[in-house]
């Protein structure tokens, strides 16, 4: 996927799946459905991952195998969940579960663009605001115009840009893990971003042991796909114990820094009770709730915070523009 993904590029890919997924569920073949959606893709770049999925299907190609193939292009989340669905014939539920996953995506994509908006509109305005005033009065330079304009402007864009590329999964896992630490001690924020990778992993958990994949490598593939570095360290940690005869329930609830107590209650639980498809299912929908009104709230207070230290900055200027003013007519009164 592009560096930066707009909430229209989201609202595609859950229309692509989305289609996949009816299509599938009508009885119509992998190929077939391709080649409809070749004909009316949801943007015309994806011509060409059809096409490439298409020539990989002809070849002899599983529909994970040529989804792989796809590279960047298709995240390890969306692969892990289609591998599971093709072992397990349920190809037509996870395609509609992606679709929904890429719409709750650019929802909040959405709502976090609206409301950011207005603020940064203002932050920008202030910016320049004031330079250009002493500029325009003469007794600014424009050099010195520039340095408190775009020396104030550049940094922030840098850092901004910064963040943005260390989130993008082409990165690995050394970018993500560094994001992850930076993040997660984040009041709600960090939260929410653990809960979202919570209710991956949990999908795609509960896909792959549905397709008859064994537990160790079920865990070990869902880590990697939910994509949280820590909570990938604490299942690689883990699964030599794993193996030797430890109950993965009993290692979620030592690993309690990735796993809430919930988590591994539920999961302990369904796991005796031979339930823990249905147990997962349920983890998955409230992680998913759960993280996203945390980011949802996020999307809401960080631009009110944004616009309430833009409002201060600007009244702390216009204090100090008159504060000088008033200062020079008293010294030339005297």
């Amino acid at each position: 996927m592009p560096l930066i993904v707009t909430p229209r590029q989201l609202v595609q890919r859950a229309n692509f799946y989305q289609q996949l997924g009816q299509l599938s569920a009508a009885g119509v073949t992998m190929v077939a459905a391709l080649e409809m959606l070749a004909r009316n893709p949801p943007a015309r770049s994806y011509r060409e991952p059809i096409r490439q999925v298409l020539q990989q299907l002809s070849e002899g190609a599983t529909v994970s195998d040529a989804w792989l193939q796809l590279g960047t292009w298709v995240s390890t989340f969306d692969i892990a969940l289609i591998r599971a669905a093709e072992e397990s014939g349920r190809l037509d539920s996870i395609f509609k579960m992606l679709a929904d996953y890429y719409n709750h995506r650019a929802v909040l994509a959405r709502r976090m663009i609206a409301d950011l908006l207005y603020p940064v509109f203002l932050f920008h305005f202030a910016t320049f605001l004031f330079p250009f005033i002493t500029w325009f009065g003469g007794s600014l330079s424009l050099t010195m115009f520039a340095v408190r304009t775009f020396g104030v402007l550049i940094p922030i864009y840098a850092v901004v840009w910064g963040v943005i590329f260390a989130a993008q999964a082409q990165r690995g896992a050394k970018w993500k893990a560094i994001l992850e630490k930076v993040l997660r001690p984040i009041p709600v924020l960090g939260t929410g971003r653990h809960y979202m990778a919570l209710s991956r992993l949990c999908a795609a958990l509960e896909a792959l042991i549905n397709a008859g994949v064994n537990i160790i490598q079920a865990w070990e593939m869902a880590a990697e796909a939910c994509g949280s570095p820590a909570i990938y360290r604490a299942v690689e940690a883990w699964t030599p114990e794993v193996k030797a005869g430890k109950f993965p329930s009993e290692a979620v609830n030592a690993a309690s820094l990735q796993f809430p107590e919930l988590f591994a209650n539920l999961y302990h639980s369904g796991e005796v009770s031979g339930e823990l498809d249905q147990t997962l299912r349920r983890l998955r929908d409230y992680y998913q709730e759960e993280g996203t009104q945390k980011l949802h709230l996020v999307a809401q207070w960080v631009p009110r915070f944004i616009y309430f230290g833009v409002a201060g900055l600007i009244a702390f200027k216009i204090i100090s523009f008159y504060t000088g003013y008033f200062h020079e007519l008293n010294e030339i009164m005297k």
